[in-house]
């Protein structure tokens, strides 16, 4: 409708079509909010300590468990003159001090998932609290307690005991979550409480390094700080997500948050009712990633996969039926696109399960990769961390020059004995031959290798001293290959397959 010759748009009439906006999502929101809570920590520390832990959640970042690691300390919030919100705030950044202490106020969200008064919330928002005060829509006030947590995905459960039942909402199938769904993030920013937001998927399978089973949906749905641990909703009201994290150079939402999938919310929550910890399932492999390079050196069809690059002695895949270069292409079932995905599916599957293994494995250089099937029976991870006796292999070896032949590939080479043991502080059980020096800007620098690692395999041949990988390298060139394909192990014993590029 265009505006009148004085510019202003004419008094709609009865028999005039009204302008409409985006559908309204207030009766969505309305059953949703009782469902929703605050949650109060308080914490005693040192005053010196606390004056520089003026953030809310009280974890001593200042970023309210939300921002990424380079964003700035919570700044003190002011209101306008003579507004009401400003004692309000001094009080929850300040808090009370006694004889040398301060007790911290910490605001974060949660979620009611069982009438009878389980909450999930980030584990950041309840961690070293000396008191947990679960605030609800209507004003009832309970105290909570810990029924578990779980740092690795930065999730806690906790019991409160109501007198009636309380509104509870559904987990749904974050799986199904497209990019472009709409979201409602509900929870208690700036610990002004009960807030609703609405936004888009922006994307899905997102790896902030926040802990190893990064798998986080992002969202445009504002989440600030004291959003912490509240859902991140589908249109149907089912919660797809525990709002977790932004990423924010301001400190306030800029459109980029990210919220842990239920698909793995669910599975830890219930872990933790049971037993008040998690028991996560342990292939007992070491892995790296398949690149371009690995996967063309290997006949590989493409670079998806696990590449397998050491079975934990005594573990659950140490039964002699899997081999360090194999690539695992699915696990129980299910396609394994990177070696970051593995751990967290073998995480998500109960201990003594027996699953399948669908793996690729190099039988020679020269032929294609074979499909292997093996059967698994799972370990219990916490089991295999307790288990885990790997220490520092020492100090780096001092640059000494090793006398050799000449470098091929920017590498030089030295036998394994006494001496070199001890220079570049290897273990008894090295095996292979020494890579005594590196040139600088070579290929091989390049790739990562440095003094003191071993080389085990060249074309998954063994190599057992410093002449056979030398002779290796040379036939590899001779050859016109385009590629060597090296096994290393490191100081500490871990191994990797590195493609270095043949001049």
């Amino acid at each position: 409708m265009n505006p009148d010759a004085a510019g202003v748009p004419p008094t709609p009439n009865a028999a005039q079509p009204r302008a409409q906006g985006p559908a309204s999502v207030a009766d969505l929101a309305e059953r949703l909010l009782g469902a929703v809570v605050n949650i109060s920590t308080s914490q005693t520390v040192d005053r010196g300590t606390a004056d520089d832990e003026d953030d809310e959640d009280g974890d001593g970042d200042g970023n309210n468990g939300e921002d990424a690691p380079a964003a700035p300390a919570v700044p003190k919030l002011n209101a306008p003159d003579g507004s009401p919100l400003q004692k309000f705030f001094d009080d929850l950044l300040q808090g009370d001090s006694k004889d040398g202490t301060r007790k911290v106020q910490s605001l974060g969200s949660g979620f009611v998932i069982d009438p009878s008064g389980i909450i999930v919330t980030n584990n950041h928002v309840i961690a070293d609290a000396d008191e947990i005060t679960v605030n609800f829509a209507d004003g009832k006030q309970l105290d909570a307690k810990i029924v578990g947590v779980d740092t690795k995905t930065d999730i806690a459960v906790l019991k409160v005991e109501p007198e009636a039942p309380l509104a509870a909402v559904p987990f749904g199938d974050s799986e199904q979550v497209r990019i472009g769904d709409w979201v409602m993030a509900i929870g208690n920013p700036f610990g002004l409480g009960g807030s609703v937001t609405v936004g888009i998927v922006s994307a899905r399978g997102r790896n902030i390094n926040a802990g190893p089973y990064d798998n986080f949906i992002q969202t445009d749905a504002a989440i600030n700080r004291g959003n912490s641990g509240g859902p991140l909703f589908d249109m149907y009201g089912r919660v797809i997500g525990i709002n977790t994290a932004i990423i924010s150079p301001t400190g306030g939402s800029i459109g980029i948050g990210f919220a842990i999938p239920a698909v793995l919310a669910q599975n830890v929550v219930a872990q933790l009712r049971d037993f008040g910890e998690t028991r996560r399932g342990w292939l007992g492999l070491r892995l790296q990633e398949v690149s371009e390079e690995i996967a063309e050196s290997l006949g590989l069809p493409s670079a998806a996969g696990a590449l397998v690059m050491g079975v934990v002695p005594q573990g659950p895949s140490d039964t002699g039926k899997i081999e360090i270069g194999d690539v695992i292409r699915k696990f129980d079932g299910k396609p394994v696109a990177t070696s970051r995905d593995l751990p967290r599916m073998v995480a998500e599957s109960p201990v003594g399960k027996v699953v399948k293994l669908e793996i690729l494995r190099k039988q020679s250089l020269d032929a294609p990769a074979v499909p292997v099937e093996v059967e698994v029976t799972l370990g219990r991870l916490e089991d295999g961390e307790a288990a885990d006796n790997q220490t520092d292999q020492g100090e780096d070896a001092p640059d000494e020059d090793v006398v050799t032949e000449g470098p091929l590939l920017g590498l030089s080479f030295t036998d394994l004995s006494d001496e070199s043991r001890k220079q570049f502080d290897l273990p008894a059980e090295a095996q292979g031959a020494v890579i005594s020096a590196v040139e600088p800007n070579s290929a091989s620098a390049d790739k990562g290798l440095e003094s003191g690692m071993t080389v085990r395999e060249i074309g998954q041949e063994k190599v057992a001293n410093g002449e056979e990988a030398r002779e290796k390298l040379a036939k590899a060139k001779a050859d016109g290959r385009k590629n060597a394909l090296l096994l290393v192990a490191d100081k500490a014993g871990d191994l990797r397959l590195v493609v270095v590029p043949i001049d």
